[in-house]
């Protein structure tokens, strides 16, 4: 046993180190994978917990991002077209057919609402549009009401953001829509000089016909893609190990044979 231990370990320091190596790698980056679909589960947990709570009024006081993050939210005013942003490059938010379905390219239409009664704005993430692909500056028709109207939604601190090579601050028209690639809530608000919630509204799907769809995918979405990542990381250190294990199985039994002639 201690020959066998030895030829397979002692007499192969570069393989065995090698074998190591890859077996922790792996494992680390399942154990990785397996943290990140556990903090999503309970990411979507905590946010359930919070949608549970009383909604709050975004007309009734000046809510901190603190008192109302992840939260149900109620808002009366008007919106305000002209200040409107675009967000390129966004994923629709629930492809047609599925998970398995090819993701799609299109915009976030982030708009200021004007409160009722407050001389502050509000921005609302009021849901995606497809990208016109054959024209990438053409904006998707969307309809926005005129009057005084109700909204709900949920309160995050931003849409989500995506890589973005470059800065075009100070080349903006703040009085017309324009394509952005992410949102800066504090930049809109000193261009503007307004004062405005330091928070967005994430708009609920409420059977409006606007153009814009608004079925959120839930945070727990690519939970199944983390475990299936993870099985095949734990699968590698596997492989490694039963590679470096017969591998020098065999070289050990050469060697028996060898010894024996």
């Amino acid at each position: 046993m201690i020959n066998f231990f030895t030829a397979l370990i002692a007499k192969r320091i570069v393989a065995t180190v090698s074998a190591l190596l890859v077996i922790a790698i792996a494992c680390g980056a399942g154990y990785w994978q397996f943290s990140r679909a556990n903090t999503k589960i309970a990411l979507a947990a905590n946010l359930l917990a919070r949608q549970q709570m009383p909604i709050l009024n975004a007309n009734t006081g000046a809510w901190t991002f603190t008192e109302a993050a992840e939260r149900r939210m109620i808002a009366r005013g008007r919106y305000i077209p002209d200040a409107a942003i675009w967000l390129d490059n966004r994923p629709r938010p629930l492809p047609v057919g599925g998970a398995g379905s090819p993701a799609q390219a299109g915009f976030y239409l982030m708009m200021p609402f004007r409160l009722e009664g407050l001389d502050e704005v509000l921005w609302v993430n009021r849901g995606w549009a497809p990208r016109n692909q054959e024209n990438r500056e053409s904006l998707p028709p969307v309809k926005t009401p005129a009057n005084t109207i109700n909204i709900e939604g949920i309160v995050f601190a931003h849409p989500g953001k995506v890589f973005a090579l470059g800065d075009v601050k100070g080349l903006v028209d703040a009085s017309k829509p324009r394509i952005e690639q992410n949102f800066d809530l504090e930049g809109n608000g000193k261009l503007h000089s307004w004062t405005q919630s330091p928070f967005i509204l994430r708009e609920n799907d409420a059977g409006i016909e606007d153009g814009l769809l608004r079925k959120w995918a839930p945070l727990t979405t690519g939970v199944d893609r983390h475990y299936a990542y993870a099985f095949q990381w734990f699968a590698l250190a596997v492989c490694g190990f039963l590679f470096w294990f017969i591998s020098g199985l065999r070289q050990y039994r050469r060697q028996g044979v060898t010894n024996g002639d």
